[in-house]
């Protein structure tokens, strides 16, 4: 009887450790959010898992005494049995990787390797580890990209572009437009919270087949941090020398089917190294997600940005090289309130099928005194200027569907999109003082309206996508889209060219289609080729503001495009290239007339073209290199100016040669620490359209060192180190050359705390 007791017991046990059920979960070590599809199997592979949605999986390790966790794009972890138990398994990011997960250029998940567009992402790493103050300190690593920094967080960009303001370039945050198409955006990155940033895309090149209007030089996917499996709260400050004061914080977690991150900052600049050159800026974000099940996912979220800033104009050429910092205007201003709130309902019905709703508001004001508003006159000591204020709500809603088919790995992806944005205008006369030196003092308001509008703006749009695998390795991609955009414009005022056009209807509409191919040699080697056309037609200021009647015209690229990409030393390093040739009909451009104001114009055609390059190695476990850049020539094919022709002549504002690369040690004897080293070189270009001055670019060094010790983060970053003299932007006309000085050398000084719960 004992024996048989024994016998029993023995197989009980038998059976107990047969029957070895892990449960866990899988998380990202940097952003400590879950990861989807991850893969949980015994080391032989003969048992294995994925996690799901939530991160979550369950495992019959058998008699295994390990199991290996795997990621696409994520070091592999191999973990003793005894370690798993209800717990949460980080998984740390590859450094060169070539195979992230990317979002943007399909509007849906998918590896870069199955994409055939030039895209770049900004990983959680790099974010991280750049510490940065204002968002051309990250844009500007990606190759082909030259985000200008006009002073506190205003900017302009430059992908596959010149230097310029124009409405060509997309920006969006997870995956909706930041702000309404047809308004004015070229700085619509003020209205970005960078403390909710959880990682970055850009497209390069046009992305009208699935975004429409203004995706065209690019389209820049800011994605939000979601909420962490385990909770996590983060608060840090920093200060420069130069008056620079920030304060970001965070916390997020998840509890049963509920999760949410909320995060904001606060910065504020004051007696920097140019005087009227003060701002302040409150960003914060609220981010929900709730999923029932496996197969729903419900996120609602919104964003709340308060930003006021002096601005300051660009300086002469006197004062630029005699580094007299006094800025021409004592009162000019921007002022900027912003909300967005969206909610997202994502739906799989099955492994073939999902649904994706989404409905967002938009309200935006810019109240501002313009410093480029302002004209001379004829009397030396008076000028002319303007108060005014552009504001829009925005309804709309979008509509996904996406469809696998069991035949050649082909996918479907079809939406629909509208977006109403009643939009109004108002703009005040001031008279301006202005002394014997050439500063603008003071100014009075006065009872004159330049300008009172409003434009109800109507975006509709409805594109497809639909890709397959022809042969084994190759993939081929076709999309087309549809936009029509409905001008409602109402005149209060008597139409002239200082009121604006007659009140009238206007509509632009655009069929914009893309062709992609990839062939993959092999995992680590592929090549692609597209062929895309993008279009943007003149926002409000442009087509009403100023004119007697509307004149501008919808411009349209048709982009040619081959490139490729390989992995090389063992996957210790990546690496890809693109060639592009764009043609731009009806560009509009930004010119600048006499009296100083400016004024946006057709050409007739424009050339752009050039080849784009990034490159990450691991030199070893402690070093990691990269380098990005491009080398690219636009041209005027077509233009005259003032009855001057200024055919086959390069366009001004366009360096051939910008590059950044970046050297970042982090040493194995001291974990934690870091130590980079950064050169961004812009070459240089025509500063006017007729090629009669250049301005000759500049070359600035960049050192960033920080070290991490448990929950502690610290930091010194010194931009500009040899304290060089150099303009983001430089431009000449009948009014003189303009030089907008960049910073000085600028160090910055950080500490932050995290903390970390378990479960």
């Amino acid at each position: 009887m004992k024996q048989c007791c024994l016998l029993i017991i023995a197989c009980l046990a038998a059976m107990q450790t047969h029957a070895q059920l892990l449960r866990g979960r899988v998380a990202d070590v940097q952003t400590r959010e879950a990861l989807p599809g991850a893969v949980i199997s015994t080391p032989d592979h003969h048992k294995g898992c994925a996690a799901d949605a939530q991160g979550s999986f369950g495992l019959d390790a058998g008699n295994a005494d390990s199991i290996r966790v795997s990621s696409v794009g994520y070091i592999t972890r191999v973990l003793p049995v005894k370690a798993v138990s209800q717990g949460i398994i980080y998984l740390q990011p590859v450094a060169a990787n070539l195979n992230e997960v990317i979002v943007s250029s399909s509007r849906d998940k998918q590896y870069r390797t199955d994409a055939p567009v030039a895209i770049s992402t900004i990983s959680p790493q790099t974010l991280q580890d750049t510490k940065a103050t204002t968002l051309d300190k990250v844009l500007n690593k990606v190759s082909g990209v030259y985000m200008v920094d006009l002073g506190n967080e205003q900017h302009t960009m430059a992908i596959r572009q010149p230097i310029g303001y124009k409405s060509l370039f997309l920006y969006m945050e997870d995956g909706i437009p930041i702000r309404t198409v047809g308004d004015f955006n070229h700085n619509a990155l003020i209205e970005i919270n960078m403390a909710a940033l959880r990682n970055i895309e850009v497209i390069r090149g046009p992305a009208s087949s699935l975004y429409g209007s203004e995706a065209v030089g690019g389209a820049v996917n800011f994605i939000t941090l979601s909420p962490t499996l385990a909770p996590t709260a983060k608060v840090q400050a920093e200060m420069s020398n130069w008056g620079y004061r920030r304060t970001d914080f965070s916390a997020s977690g998840s509890s049963g089917k509920w999760g949410a991150v909320v995060s904001g900052y606060y910065a504020n600049q004051s007696n920097g190294y140019m005087d009227h050159s003060d701002f302040h800026k409150l960003g914060l974000s609220l981010k929900t997600v709730y999923q029932p099940n496996a197969s729903t996912r419900w996120t609602n979220a919104a964003t709340l940005i308060n930003y006021n800033t002096d601005q300051i104009g660009g300086l002469d050429s006197a004062h630029f090289y005699s580094k007299d910092y006094r800025n021409f205007q004592t009162f000019t201003y921007r002022d900027v309130k912003a909300l967005r709130v969206r909610s997202t309902l994502e739906k799989q019905w099955s492994a073939d099928n999902a649904t994706s709703f989404t409905a967002f508001f938009r309200h935006s004001t810019i109240g501002q005194n313009p410093f480029y508003a302002i004209k001379n006159t004829s009397d030396p000591l008076k000028s002319t200027g303007q108060i005014n204020s552009d504001a829009f709500h925005s309804y709309g809603i979008i509509v996904q569907h996406k469809k696998r088919f069991n035949w050649k790995d082909a996918a479907l992806i079809a939406g629909v999109s509208a977006d109403y944005s009643p939009a109004t205008y108002n703009a005040g006369f001031i008279t301006v003082d202005r002394n014997a030196a050439g500063y603008y003092t003071g100014y009075q308001t006065t009872d004159s309206v330049l300008t009172d509008y409003k434009v109800g703006l109507l975006n509709t749009a409805a594109y497809t996508q639909f890709e397959l695998s022809p042969f084994h390795r190759m993939k081929v991609v076709a999309a087309l889209r549809y936009d029509r955009m409905d001008y409602d414009f109402v005149n209060h005022l008597t139409p002239s060219a200082y009121t604006g056009a007659p009140s009238e209807r206007n509509n632009f509409n655009a069929l914009t289609p893309k062709l992609g191919l990839i062939y993959s040699l092999d995992k680590q080697v592929g090549f692609y080729a597209n062929y895309s056309r993008g279009f943007a037609p003149p926002n409000i200021s442009e087509l009403y503001q100023g004119v007697k009647v509307p004149v501008l015209k919808q411009a349209t690229y048709n982009n040619y495009e081959i490139g490729g990409w390989f992995g090389f030393a063992g996957n210790k390093g990546y690496a890809d290239i693109s060639v592009y040739r764009m043609n731009g009909t009806n560009e509009i451009v930004s010119v600048r007339l006499q009296d100083g104001s400016y004024e946006n114009r057709n050409t007739g055609a424009t050339t752009h073209q050039g080849i784009e390059w990034n490159v990450k190695y691991n030199l070893c476990n402690s070093i990691l290199l990269r380098t990005s850049g491009t080398y690219a020539r636009h041209n005027f094919d077509a233009y005259t100016e003032n009855g001057k022709v200024y055919n086959d002549n390069r366009m001004n504002g366009a360096p051939q040669w910008i590059t950044n690369s970046e050297v970042t040690w982090k040493p194995l004897f001291l974990k934690g620490f870091r130590l980079g080293g950064e050169w961004q070189h812009i070459g240089s270009y025509y500063m006017d359209p007729a090629n009669t001055a250049m301005y000759g670019g500049y070359d600035l060094f960049n050192l960033r060192a920080g070290y991490t010790y448990k929950s502690i983060d610290c930091w010194v970053n010194c931009m500009n180190v040899g304290d060089k003299l150099y303009a983001t932007t430089a431009e000449k006309s009948a009014y003189g050359v303009t030089y907008r000085v960049g910073p000085r050398q600028t160090f910055n000084a950080g500490i932050g705390y995290t903390f970390k719960g378990k479960k």
